[in-house]
């Protein structure tokens, strides 16, 4: 008799793997939403705006760098171009933050203020549906997915790898800036999408507000571990890390690797996209400057600095280089890329299993 799968993922995740998660889950859900809500800004107990944005927004990236360690750790493929992915599941949930403006905006009309300006006198197609939430996440979910999938399905099928699928993703990034950026392609051009005020009729600005996204996107990085830890202790992930391996002996013995390479591949962009549907109404705005190469290349430092293949490396990685970010950008703004170019060739020469790989390897000697 076969034992079922949830108890033999229950065993096979480390018990303090659980405990950690637990106490993550009480801290957001629970006394952090708590502290904001509750106490008033004199306390000293009382959590800020500030901080709950902040880390917010963190928790987003840390689900965008965990579907890239599934791609990368797990499978070999190095992707420079994640951060489209990211940018379309803001821009696809940003269109019905801007449906929400409704006549609150600067020209007081139904369509977007940008709409306005470039004198526009109806909303395009494609915003056909736009004002509804189900329809808003129904497009976060489908269009970052089926551009990954047509993407992949070529790609992989034209046996691309290694430096070549990088290079290709990274342009592929950089075509889709380019064409965001173009004021007739109907999404705001240089400026994107800005000035949201309500969601389902809430303020957007308000603390409870604040507090549901924030305790949203814990949820969904808590998810996001969850379906990762399921995908690599399956026979699925074990096929998938042969294939990062040893990838023609993989075909040699039956598996078609097209086939893994390509659901690993779409299911990591649909996470990208649902981590920008929750970034981009915390931080306010969403423009073509998140997918800019850059951007994709920080993402691949986060799970790098991190450790790649641990799952729970990239969160610590995203978290890390974040709030050094958040310092050095506003300490020393003219030196952040050294900073960052620096802790790349650093853990690339001295860490090259990341701050989780040290921390295995101290503790092994500690216990020799």
């Amino acid at each position: 008799m076969r034992t079922p799968f949830i108890i033999r993922f229950l065993n096979a995740t480390p018990r303090a793997g659980w405990i950690a998660l637990g106490v993550f889950a009480a801290l957001t859900l629970v006394v952090m939403p708590a502290l904001h809500l509750l106490l008033p800004e004199s306390s000293p107990f009382h959590v800020s705006t500030y901080v709950i944005t902040l880390s917010g927004k963190i928790m987003c990236y840390a689900i965008v760098a965990v579907a890239m360690d599934l791609i990368w750790g797990y499978a070999g493929i190095l992707s420079l171009g994640h951060g489209l992915f990211f940018a379309l599941g803001g821009y696809a949930f940003g269109m019905y933050l801007m449906r929400e403006i409704g006549t609150d905006g600067s020209y007081q009309s139904h369509l977007p203020d940008f709409m306005v300006f470039l004198d526009w006198k109806e909303l395009p197609w494609y915003w056909a549906g736009s004002d509804s939430m189900l329809w808003a996440i129904l497009l976060v979910l489908t269009v970052p997915a089926l551009v990954a999938y047509i993407f992949g399905y070529f790609a992989f099928r034209s046996r691309i790898k290694g430096v070549y699928f990088s290079i290709i993703t990274q342009a592929m990034t950089f075509a889709a800036m380019l064409f965001f950026f173009r004021n007739e392609t109907g999404f705001g051009g240089n400026n994107g999408f800005t000035d949201f005020k309500r969601i389902l009729g809430h303020d957007i600005t308000s603390p409870e507000m604040r507090a549901t996204l924030f305790a949203l996107s814990a949820l969904a990085l808590m998810l996001t571990l969850l379906a990762g830890r399921y995908l690599v202790t399956s026979k699925f992930g074990r096929v998938l890390t042969a294939i990062r391996d040893a990838e023609s002996r993989v075909m040699f013995i039956g598996y078609n690797p097209l086939h893994y390479k390509l659901f690993i591949w779409t299911f990591s962009a649909m996470l990208c996209a649902i981590a920008g549907a929750l970034y981009v109404p915390q931080v306010g705005i969403i423009n073509p400057g998140e997918m800019s190469p850059a951007n994709s290349i920080e993402i691949a430092i986060w799970v790098a600095v991190g450790g790649r293949g641990t799952l729970i490396g990239p969160v610590i990685g995203a978290g890390l280089v974040n709030l050094f970010k958040s310092y050095f950008t506003v300490a020393f703004p003219e030196y952040w890329l050294f900073f960052l170019g620096a802790l790349f060739v650093g853990v690339t020469l001295w860490l090259p299993e990341g701050v989780t790989g040290l921390w295995k390897r101290l503790k092994a000697r500690r216990t020799a």
